[in-house]
């Protein structure tokens, strides 16, 4: 029998995804690649959400392992960085985006109260800070979700003639230029209006 454990539980489930994807893994699959009995697996994930939920954190290993802003960063190159990274992550692996799509980074929260951290202290009204990411986070799976789908649909009929061609990196940089761009335009302003306030 296959010595197995967790990690490589995980890491087989990843890329047996890879390989079939997202709506073709089963326990009875990796169990068959792990060279195991498929109940054994239930030692380590009681469910197969359980194990789904595993590979989406794992899947986020390349993201999770970025450095974390410095003082010294100007929040707004961050900002695209940051989300650029995320993107890359998630289109790494088959149904990438599927995959991480409504799990919750457990594993990610003090990273993420940094990240936030980060943008207050170089000057972002909170609240704001804490929209900008989750609308970023939230197109940046719509974007990848999209163009996962577009390359798995085996569709190669020419696009119609009245509709623009737009590749998919070039969609999600303009997207994500216009949720920075208002995120620094509501910056300026409050930060406009407390200075006011300070003056009067």
């Amino acid at each position: 029998m296959t010595k197995v454990n967790r990690e490589i539980v995980v890491s087989e489930a990843l890329d047996l995804l890879d390989e079939v994807g997202l709506d073709t893994v089963s326990t009875r699959r990796l169990a068959k690649r792990l060279g195991v009995e498929q109940p054994s697996l239930y030692w380590y994930f009681r469910t197969k959400k359980d194990l789904l939920a595993a590979m989406a954190e794992a899947a986020m290993a390349p993201h999770t392992a970025a450095p974390l802003p410095t003082p010294d960063d100007d929040w707004r190159d961050w900002f695209l960085d940051n989300t650029r990274s995320f993107r890359r992550t998630l289109l790494m692996r088959r149904d990438g985006a599927r995959l991480h799509a409504g799990s919750t980074p457990a594993g990610d929260l003090d990273r993420i109260r940094r990240k936030m951290d980060f943008l207050v202290t170089s000057g972002v009204p909170e609240r704001d800070a804490q929209m900008a990411m989750l609308a970023a986070s939230r197109f940046t799976v719509g974007s990848a979700l999209e163009e996962q789908a577009d390359a798995g649909s085996g569709d190669d009929s020419d696009p119609q003639v009245d509709m623009p061609v737009i590749d998919h990196e070039s969609a999600f940089e303009a997207g994500l230029a216009l949720i920075l761009d208002g995120l620094v335009h509501r910056t300026a302003t409050r930060a406009a209006s407390t200075c006011r306030q300070t003056i009067v």
